[in-house]
């Protein structure tokens, strides 16, 4: 290399390195670094597997809902009975009612819906793989134009559509198009069972608290138990949905003393009355 004099700031000549033909000069990663240099990870263990994680959100997010109904539902109707009557036999037989009860009916409404779900993914499944088969062309010009609508330029929209049917035609299409995946349907049956557990959990508490404790007590300790399950499930059903706990901790807790106090009114009015003995 060759040097030829260079003035800087001050006004003093400096050298200047004149790039020999091929010289390459190192490019700079954001974080300062040399082009392939070892960059930190500043991103730690963040997952990338957007549509995985969303997945496994929405199955505890569902298991804290239907435990948050296990508890209310089971506490409402142990609290009204208690209200009305001090006998633990009517306490236990509504109670175990109204658990096993609510614990059927969530596994059946879960089924119906998450099979009415996944019948329909099967039925858009068949279909883009019937057009893929038949229309290949068509498909391929839908999908580049899709990544052209989200703002790549025409060529690069063609690359990638192009690479991405080389891999795996159906399942860019299912992602592109319909924002699902082959692997991801639901079972309808897991579904239900999770379901049925999650509520069976949540009811657990109330139940236990209502039949085996003593009768002057029964109803207090119920209700505070009630209470701290309501917080923990609330904090989590939040945590779970990104929000800040507080909020919808506190719409939980409302929404269950709502409950409990109406069905101990209604109880007690029953039982004061004698209307039921």
């Amino acid at each position: 290399m060759t040097e030829e004099p260079r003035t800087n700031a001050a006004g003093a000549n400096e050298p200047r390195v004149h790039e020999a033909p091929g010289y390459q000069p190192p490019t700079r990663e954001p974080s300062g670094a040399p082009s392939g240099a070892a960059v930190p990870n500043r991103h730690g263990e963040e997952p990338h597997d957007s549509a995985g994680t969303a997945h496994r959100l929405n199955w505890l997010r569902a298991g804290v809902l239907g435990a948050n109904d296990g508890i209310v539902s089971v506490a409402a109707v142990v609290v009204g009975v208690a209200g009305a009557t001090t006998q633990t036999g009517p306490i236990v037989a509504a109670g175990a009612a109204a658990l096993i009860g609510g614990a059927i009916s969530m596994a059946l409404g879960e089924y119906v819906s998450v099979s009415s779900s996944a019948d329909s993914q099967r039925a858009l499944i068949a279909k883009e793989k019937w057009e893929l088969a038949e229309m290949p062309e068509e498909e391929f010009e839908e999908l580049a134009q899709i990544y052209q609508s989200k703002g790549l330029r025409p060529e690069t929209a063609r690359q990638v559509a192009l690479e991405l049917t080389e891999h795996d035609a159906l399942r860019a299409h299912l992602e592109a198009e319909l924002h699902i995946d082959e692997t991801e349907v639901v079972s309808p049956w897991h579904a239900a069972f999770a379901s049925a557990v999650a509520f069976t959990v949540g009811a657990i508490l109330p139940f236990l608290t209502a039949v085996l404790l003593p009768a002057d007590i029964r109803v207090q300790v119920t209700f505070a138990a009630v209470l701290v399950a309501l917080g923990i499930t609330g904090a989590l059903g939040a945590y779970l949905g990104g929000a800040k706990p507080l909020i919808p901790t506190i719409r939980v807790l409302i929404g269950g003393v709502a409950a409990l106090g109406v069905t101990f009114a209604i109880g007690s009015w029953l039982g004061t009355t004698g209307i039921v003995g």
